[in-house]
């Protein structure tokens, strides 16, 4: 294999599951370095190891990026251990959806901290070192990748806040690409549809009985169809950037 992000650098919010595993994964078998960024140590740990088992190397990172002072650390600590940083992929998210008049508070918060500020913060301390990173080899281009939503570009019923902060997601991409572009740090997002992961579970069971029903029987995306669109945006050459792309089930309409 051309492990064309050989001697990199990437680290990876919401790490220990989903997406950001398949992520981690595949970046790490273009031959990054990979920092695994999550709450769940554990499953971090074992990720972990799966990619030094596959001659990989990893730095586990256990954090809850929704404080500024927490998502700073985690990327000093990877700067610290791993030596640069090359690529940041915003992966981590919470998808808590129902109807607006009988929401909880507290979980319109939660989505906000660390869908929209999490990302955010990371991104803030992890630019100086990227555009550090796009002005040296190996590459002399950097990357941020931040994992937005279809409910990013169109709002639905039962999502207000999650697509209130997904769309925030598409805000702040586009306005940081265009302040990092000549600087050669390339700022990308994603919009997947439907993805086959533990997202959903997060809500009550009436709310996933909900989801069901309104997607059908579609064949669903799965984490790893998301990771090789991560690992094809950071694998382009220095003079093209994608700034977005929306990644839908075939199905899904």
């Amino acid at each position: 294999m051309n492990r064309r992000l050989e001697g990199t650098v990437a680290l990876v919010t919401g790490a220990s599951s989903g997406i950001g595993h398949a992520t981690a994964l595949e970046l790490a078998r273009e031959g990054a370095s990979v920092a695994l960024v999550g709450r769940r140590e554990d499953r971090l740990t074992d990720l972990a190891a799966e990619i030094s088992d596959a001659g990989g190397k990893a730095l586990v990172v256990p954090a809850d990026i929704t404080t500024a002072q927490a998502a700073a650390e985690a990327v000093e600590r990877t700067v610290e251990n791993l030596g640069r940083l090359d690529t940041l992929v915003n992966n981590a998210g919470l998808m808590l959806l129902g109807p607006a008049p009988s929401a909880d508070l507290n979980d319109w918060r939660r989505m906000i901290d660390i869908n929209l500020m999490g990302l955010m913060y990371t991104a803030h301390a992890a630019v100086p070192h990227l555009v550090k990173a796009a002005a040296e080899a190996p590459r002399r281009v950097a990357d941020i990748v931040n994992i937005g939503s279809l409910a990013g570009r169109n709002a639905y019923a039962m999502s207000a806040v999650y697509s209130a902060t997904k769309f925030g997601v598409g805000a702040f991409s586009e306005s940081l690409r265009q302040e990092l572009a000549r600087q050669h740090v390339r700022v990308s997002v994603i919009e997947p549809g439907s993805v086959d992961t533990e997202l959903r579970t997060h809500n009550p069971d009436v709310i996933q009985q909900h989801i069901t029903a309104a997607l059908g029987d579609i064949d669903r995306l799965q984490s790893q169809d998301i990771a090789d669109t991560v690992g094809y945006i950071v694998t382009r050459p220095r003079h093209v950037a994608v700034a977005e792309l929306l990644v839908r089930p075939t199905e899904q309409v």
